[in-house]
């Protein structure tokens, strides 16, 4: 009799013991992004989240820190490289305040359309370039997926209907060497902000004209001071995914494994969801009363920008150029 006890406390002992050890195993990463949630940034997170959770059967859990609340995205990405977030979602744009040559995403009229940045961005060959420019021109950090945010248009308080209509017309833009070439060849004037100050800025007239996707223009109410979006499709709205290589290197093959194919779901799938939000939003503004000019004469701008296309690549770097290259030829 008390054998049997003895044997029924031990199985209870090491049933506790187990679990014990299996609740120590589960281990929390942060994910920083600077945009509310319900927009491109944060399908990613979900995505990512989801899968990962999966994979290391609820050992690697993913916490969200969406709307900025660890810093812009400069910021974040210093975070990030001192190994103090684990994970981020950055502009391409803002990442070319680390590597430069990342600017190259933010060429205007890289792409020509929605399924090419679709294509482009889960392009594996597109991939491994993005990751190889930022291991080779960067420490810190290492690349793991691409997403998007759209296309990027012009709002304001007053109509576009081609370049001529924004010429003298201060432009809050992110700051890249590709975009302060740009929008002064289209004769406007750029100004550098972080994007928590755009809304501010828009309502006090420090810019006339900001842009972005028609999703981030929506969430982030900037329609409520500048009501009129322009469909310039200028740029594509290109993200990266990162992950600190303090954390990356603690890592265990398999773990690295499953980081990898979690962050897979983003770039096959969060693109084509990130546009499925633009057209929901686009339908949202006008039920509001957004005035949406989408007769805008992308040729006038078109015609400015191609021929920069070439140069501010190779400008960029070899990289960069690779990168337009391998993007140019996707069908």
């Amino acid at each position: 009799m008390i054998a049997r006890s003895m044997r029924g406390l031990v199985a209870i002992a090491a049933a506790l013991f187990v679990t014990g050890a299996g609740a120590q195993e589960v281990k929390h990463y942060r994910f920083a992004y600077d945009q509310p949630r319900n927009t491109g940034y944060s399908i990613a997170g979900d995505l990512f989240a989801d899968k990962l959770k999966e994979l290391s059967k609820g050992t690697m859990i993913i916490d969200q820190y969406p709307g900025a609340q660890l810093g812009q995205e400069p910021q974040v990405l210093q975070l990030v490289k001192a190994g103090d977030v684990e994970f981020a979602i950055i502009s391409s744009a803002n990442t070319a305040t680390i590597s430069p040559q990342a600017g190259v995403m933010s060429l205007h009229f890289l792409f020509r359309d929605e399924n090419h940045v679709v294509k482009g961005l889960a392009d594996p060959k597109v991939f491994e370039a993005l990751k190889t420019l930022i291991d080779e021109t960067t420490q810190g950090l290492h690349v793991i997926a691409t997403g998007s945010q759209g296309v990027r248009h012009m709002y304001s308080k007053r109509e576009i209907h081609n370049v001529g209509d924004i010429k003298g017309l201060k432009i809050r833009v992110q700051a890249t060497a590709t975009e302060d070439t740009m929008f002064p060849a289209y004769g406007a004037q750029t100004v550098h902000m972080p994007f928590g100050s755009v809304y501010t800025s828009l309502q006090t007239g420090v810019v006339d004209v900001a842009e972005n996707s028609i999703n981030v223009y929506l969430v982030n109410k900037h329609y409520e001071v500048a009501p009129v979006l322009n469909i310039t499709e200028h740029e594509a709205n290109n993200a990266l995914v990162f992950i600190s290589d303090k954390l990356w290197q603690s890592l265990s093959a398999e773990q690295k494994g499953w980081v990898q194919t979690a962050a897979n779901e983003i770039s096959s799938k969060e693109p084509a969801k990130a546009f499925d939000l633009e057209r929901a939003a686009a339908e949202k503004l006008k039920k509001i009363g957004v005035k949406i000019v989408d007769n805008v004469d992308k040729k006038s701008f078109t015609a400015i920008a191609d021929p920069y296309l070439d140069k501010l690549a190779k400008d960029l770097g070899p990289h960069a150029e690779k990168i337009k290259n391998l993007i140019r030829a996707i069908n």
